[in-house]
């Protein structure tokens, strides 16, 4: 996000614009659900992207930060409405509002944090490194393959339908999360 050094900067711009990339390709798949999480999973990533550009190279004028929180914040709703059907959304929810609150931080004080006598990390970004620390160990637990004779799935498997291929992309995007809240 801002300050630091400008090489991991691109590398989290890299890492998150490709998998918005690739959630745009899941929104292909015949299945509905799938669909609508890989819509919101390539606004996030794509929105992870943008947020992620080193402030030397392009620092976003002031109204930029407010307009991220307003985008987020109706993905935000968005995601709260689905969370009634599947438990699944409310991953989508804790993301979009850490979004919110990277957007209204970056707002608040751009490329000046933790100039206010701050010792320590805040308690809300504590709890989402928390969050997303765990949900990133959990998610890389799940990709180990499984041993034994689980059969694999048969026939021809389109891209927007790789089960194995989308965990690694919220692996990809928890990971940049924790990044990102690392840099507040």
């Amino acid at each position: 996000m801002h300050g630091g050094p400008t090489s991991p900067g691109w590398l989290l711009v890299a890492l998150c614009a490709a998998t918005g990339a690739y959630c745009l390709l899941r929104m292909r798949s015949p299945v509905e659900e799938q669909r609508r999480a890989a819509g919101g999973e390539a606004l996030m990533g794509f929105g992870m992207a943008a947020m992620a550009v080193p402030a030397a190279v392009f620092t976003p004028p002031a109204w930029a930060w407010p307009g991220y929180a307003a985008v987020f914040g109706a993905a935000a709703l968005r995601a709260l409405w689905s969370a009634r059907r599947s438990p699944h959304h409310v991953h989508h929810l804790l993301g979009t509002a850490a979004m919110v609150y990277m957007a209204l931080a970056m707002a608040a004080s751009p490329g000046h944090h933790h100039e206010h006598g701050d010792s320590g990390v805040p308690l809300v970004t504590g709890v989402l490194l928390l969050y997303f620390a765990g949900y990133v160990l959990l998610s890389g637990i799940r990709l180990m393959p499984v041993t034994g004779g689980a059969a694999v799935g048969t026939g021809s498997v389109g891209w927007g339908d790789r089960p194995e291929l989308a965990r690694a992309c919220r692996l990809s995007m928890g990971i940049g999360m924790v990044a990102m809240l690392l840099t507040l």
